[in-house]
């Protein structure tokens, strides 16, 4: 089995030794732009992962690996577009540093790209995996317009939140394991158990990232505090504050989500300070908790020796913040 590190690199070399610029250079540039701003590309890694943990050859999954990883940048570029981002991983985002048409249609071009490299698999392996990604990518889509639905909706509950991140989310984390899978010509129950797997860890890596938006350290988190209680995103931790308020708290939330007028920063103070009078913070650990339980239950029931488990359990604690 290949190290966690060694397989990180492989995918950070893999994208090194590709040349996205091309002409004409304003529709290209952006795309090498945002490859560019690297993030974890744990999606990727999870796709050699996979298929190094059922046996199989992973030179033959980067390449689709990296289809994967374009994907879900494309999806990152056109979101940021809906939700007038000004930032993304530090750095400007397309729109905001080009334009708006700009944006649009070099995401459009990362689209096709990932087609391109995911078309790249083994031809006798090809149909499974474009089912697979196709599958995916249209439920990202479906995702990310319940998302939009709930900006205007007062009626969201937590299951349809926890729907909502299955699809946006948890399907692409789902996708890149089962791909890996795919490609490692596992035994067809065994793929289904890593997606399964999969979205698991992927409604906890969302929560995680919901918990650290209110709960985190600005230095460790990567970016400030705040900025899902500021657009009065419906997230867990916004949906469970208003299912356990008493009627004195309710009315608390309600002056600050419905009330324009609050600066920025008292908003978050109070909203925080209102969770945590609330126990959120503890009733989101405990979502997480509850999910990533059921991930390492199917993991355990993988019909593959312990050892070989070792890196993939490694990144999932990892991803949702847990020490080992």
């Amino acid at each position: 089995m290949y190290p966690l590190k060694l397989i990180q690199n492989r995918i950070i070399a893999a994208f090194g030794s590709e040349q996205f610029l091309n002409e004409p250079i304003k529709l290209y540039e952006p795309i090498t732009y945002t490859l560019g701003q690297s993030g974890k590309r744990l999606r990727p890694v999870l796709v050699l992962l996979s298929c190094d943990l059922f046996g199989g050859d992973i030179e033959k999954a980067v390449l689709p690996a990296m289809g994967l990883e374009i994907f879900h940048n494309f999806t990152l570029l056109h979101d940021d577009i809906m939700d007038d981002a000004p930032l993304r991983r530090g750095k400007e985002t397309v729109h905001k540093k080009w334009n708006d048409n700009t944006a649009i249609l070099s995401g459009d071009t990362m689209f096709v790209l990932a087609y391109e490299y995911v078309a790249k698999t083994d031809p006798g392996l090809l149909p499974d995996v474009l089912r697979l990604f196709n599958d995916t990518a249209r439920k990202v889509c479906e995702g990310q317009q319940y998302d939009m639905n709930f900006e205007s909706q007062t009626n969201v509950t937590i299951h349809d939140y926890m729907m909502m991140i299955q699809l946006k989310t948890a399907v692409l984390i789902a996708c890149s394991l089962k791909l890996g899978a795919i490609i490692a010509q596992a035994d067809p129950v065994e793929a289904e158990k890593i997606y399964a797997f999969g979205i698991e860890l992927g409604l906890a890596f969302q929560l995680q990232d919901d918990y650290l938006d209110a709960f985190g350290d600005t230095a460790v988190f990567g970016k400030e505090v705040g900025g899902d209680i500021i657009t009065n995103k419906k997230t867990f931790l916004y949906l469970k504050a208003f299912e356990v308020a008493s009627p004195d708290d309710l009315s608390r939330l309600d002056h600050f989500f419905s009330n324009p007028e609050i600066e920025a920063s008292e908003k978050v103070r109070g909203v925080i300070h209102l969770y945590e009078n609330l126990k959120i913070d503890q009733y989101t650990r405990q979502e997480i908790e509850s999910h990533f339980q059921k991930a390492t239950v199917i993991l355990d029931g993988l019909s593959v020796a312990e050892e070989n488990k070792e890196e993939i359990r490694s990144l999932a604690l990892g991803m949702v913040g847990r020490n080992r």
